[in-house]
């Protein structure tokens, strides 16, 4: 009853917002020849946060039109490869002579859009052929479709694979670090030869207890009984995926946003005092990254439950028992796929250490192929987004695609 009392309450303060975003607009319209005064600033900054409030369920646009390559600029075009009705293989086609390393770059399914790693996708476009998996929001798919669980996220990622072909490079950003492993094992065991070039794991949980934080804190004090019955509930009648027992993205959300309440409150806050002194670019990167943070989508039940049980109680790929269906996964098989681990050090989701377990399980690569580096001074999102992901992570990335392409 969780999702009906939140989707009750969304509709019921729809109508405020709508007034509150009225109201900001009239207040900010040209011809309103006192709109500068102070008091009337205020007034539509109170009503632009009130229009604010809430979640949106809606994917945002990448709304990347064009890019980079040698220094001029190319248009870019998405380019659905294929469809799935959890995932779609999402490609950033670009008109360009010039042969790029092929990408897939694997989005976390964890309560964003994929649109979240957009900053990642605008770093990689000059220099490569990037494919992205854009995640569904599960409360819009029909019960027709069946379940998605943790083994059909790892048989999706192997379809990908084989389907981009054996010249690909792949990046696994956050969550699917231990299912995208599991593929390329599983893959290597099978001696096929779509496996990838490259592998890199970025701020993954190959071995929550290497360095506990609080989510997998949470995940381990909590019994599976217990979250399927506190923190997973149905889709509303109102939507495609009606009935579908889902983890709400809302709830994903509020616990993301529990762990650092007082960053986001002053963030507000500053906010607040951006739009009244009318200093409108700090006010709009505020906006940009909270129009993005605020997306939220719905994970499946079967795949969130079979996460925390295998990844966060059992740490069945630490302990050389992670089975995916029936088979057993050994990352030791690997040994044409080069594996790159990318840590940040202030990373309160994935702590450091945790992405660096996959090191030893990689014993079939010799060191130089399985480099290790930990970023000084970033958090989870830095890893793969901000200056510090631009200037210093992504430069050792594209050496290691290059050196291994």
């Amino acid at each position: 009853m969780l999702y009906q009392a939140y989707q009750a309450h969304s509709d019921a303060f729809a109508p405020f917002r709508l007034i509150a975003r009225a109201g900001q607009e009239f207040l900010n319209h040209p011809w309103l020849a006192f709109r500068d005064h102070p008091a009337l600033r205020h007034a539509a900054a109170v009503c632009e946060l009130m229009a604010r409030a809430g979640v949106s369920h809606r994917r945002p646009d990448f709304g990347i039109a064009t890019t980079l390559v040698a220094g001029q600029p190319v248009a870019v075009r998405e380019e659905a490869v294929e469809h799935t009705p959890f995932c779609t293989l999402l490609h950033f086609h670009k008109e360009t002579p010039l042969p790029q390393p092929r990408v897939l770059l694997v989005a976390p399914l964890s309560g964003h859009f994929a649109t979240l790693l957009r900053g990642t996708v605008e770093t990689m476009l000059p220099d490569h052929d990037v494919y992205i998996t854009d995640w569904v929001n599960a409360r819009n798919v029909p019960l027709r479709h069946g379940r998605f669980d943790l083994d059909d996220h790892i048989d999706l990622m192997s379809a990908f694979m084989r389907r981009l072909g054996p010249e690909l490079h792949v990046i696994a950003v956050c969550q699917p670090a231990v299912p995208v492993l599991a593929a390329v094992s599983l893959m290597a065991q099978a001696d096929e030869r779509a496996q990838p070039r490259s592998l890199v794991l970025m701020g993954g949980p190959i071995d929550t207890a290497a360095n506990p934080t609080q989510v997998s804190r949470f995940a381990e004090a909590n019994s599976l009984a217990w979250l399927e019955q506190h923190v997973v509930d149905t889709v509303p009648m109102r939507h495609p995926g009606a009935f579908r027992r889902v983890y709400p993205g809302f709830l994903q959300l509020a616990g993301f946003l529990s762990m650092n309440l007082d960053r986001h409150v002053n963030a507000h806050v500053e906010l607040f005092r951006h739009l009244v002194e009318g200093d409108g670019a700090s006010a709009d990167a505020t906006r940009k990254f909270y129009d993005e943070y605020a997306s939220v989508m719905d994970l499946p039940a079967d795949f969130y439950l079979q996460t925390i049980d295998r990844v966060f109680h059992r740490r069945d790929l630490a302990h050389g028992s992670f089975l995916s269906r029936d088979r057993l996964v050994e990352p030791g098989a690997i040994e044409r796929t080069a594996v790159f681990m990318v840590e940040g050090e202030k990373d309160d989701i994935c702590g450091v250490g945790q992405t660096a377990a996959a090191k030893a399980l990689l014993t079939g690569l010799p060191e130089a192929k399985k480099p290790l580096y930990m970023q000084p001074g970033v958090g989870h999102y830095g890893v793969f987004n901000g200056s510090r992901w631009r200037n210093s992570i992504y430069p050792k990335i594209r050496d290691f695609i290059r050196a291994n392409a």
